[in-house]
């Protein structure tokens, strides 16, 4: 073969490679998957709708006896602890008694009362017949006014000894810390002995056994975004999101506010923010717990 076609051969094919070459680096790749859109990103935290309940005394006394433990689960009007309640026992008995006295009293009226009108109505008919003379007929009459007159004394005397009896009653049920709700004690905070108050601070802290919900804090640019009844997925802020829960919007409040949740201070004080409640589509799992917190991913 001759070596000059030869040559035009090699430099053809070589320059047909490079053009093949180039022609695959220029062509765009073709994405193989696409990363999932969201219209909002929030943080939030797991709670419980009105949030933990901080139950203290409402009197003053000393703590008598605790009836209840941290991890307790209590039912509504459950005894939590007394106070020490003699003085309040007393003000009950002695409202008691004025109340007997009461009773009494009115009973003997009664019997009284009766006696006064049968001698009215003896001497009425007697002066009538002209065997009596009518002074002692209005006499009895008037006697019998005068009772009744007592007796409707009594009866207000009655009223006045039930309520002291009743404020007595609940004088006395204040000394005894109950549960509002069903609930789980979190926190106990006195002991047998401790002098408490209504100023001195919450006695328990307790979790209502209710739905868990999500507090999200929403950033105010986002708030046109999001509206109630909009899905959303929920993973824990401090794991690599690969568990999701999914949610919804319950509703989005209408007072903004400085972010809780920003770890910066300067970011805290800066950043405006909305509150957005969240209530998951299915029971949230038992290892969510109040306080944790969560991102909030709002779908389109």
């Amino acid at each position: 073969m001759n070596a000059r076609p030869l040559r035009s051969w090699l430099l053809l094919s070589t320059a047909l490679v490079l053009l093949s070459a180039c022609s695959r680096e220029d062509a765009p790749s073709t994405p193989t998957s696409s990363a999932p859109t969201y219209l909002a990103v929030a943080r939030g935290r797991i709670d419980v709708e009105g949030g933990l309940l901080k139950l203290g005394a409402s009197r003053d006394g000393v703590v008598a006896e605790i009836k209840v433990t941290e991890g307790e689960q209590v039912k509504k009007g459950q005894l939590l602890a007394t106070l020490d309640s003699e003085l309040a026992q007393l003000a009950v008995a002695a409202a008691l008694t004025e109340q007997r006295q009461v009773q009494i009293q009115a009973k003997q009226l009664a019997r009284q009362l009766k006696f006064a009108e049968q001698q009215a109505s003896r001497l009425t008919a007697a002066a009538k017949a002209g065997a009596g003379d009518s002074q002692s007929a209005d006499g009895a009459h008037e006697a019998a006014e005068r009772l009744r007159d007592e007796i409707e004394k009594t009866q207000t005397d009655a009223e006045v000894a039930a309520r002291k009896l009743t404020a007595a009653r609940y004088e006395l049920a204040q000394r005894s810390l109950r549960a509002p709700v069903d609930a789980e004690v979190v926190r106990r905070l006195i002991q047998p002995g401790a002098a408490v108050s209504a100023q001195s601070g919450p006695a328990f802290v307790l979790l209502p056994n209710q739905a868990r919900i999500v507090r999200a804090e929403l950033n105010e640019s986002f708030t046109g975004a999001v509206r109630p009844g909009m899905k959303a997925e929920v993973t824990d802020d401090s794991a690599d999101g690969s568990v999701a829960l999914t949610a919804h919007v319950v509703r989005i409040s209408a007072v903004l506010g400085n972010s809780t949740l920003e770890d910066d201070a300067l970011v805290r004080a800066n950043t405006r923010t909305v509150e957005c409640i969240l209530a998951f589509d299915q029971p949230a799992p038992p290892s969510l717990r109040v306080g944790q917190r969560m991102l909030v991913r709002f779908g389109p």
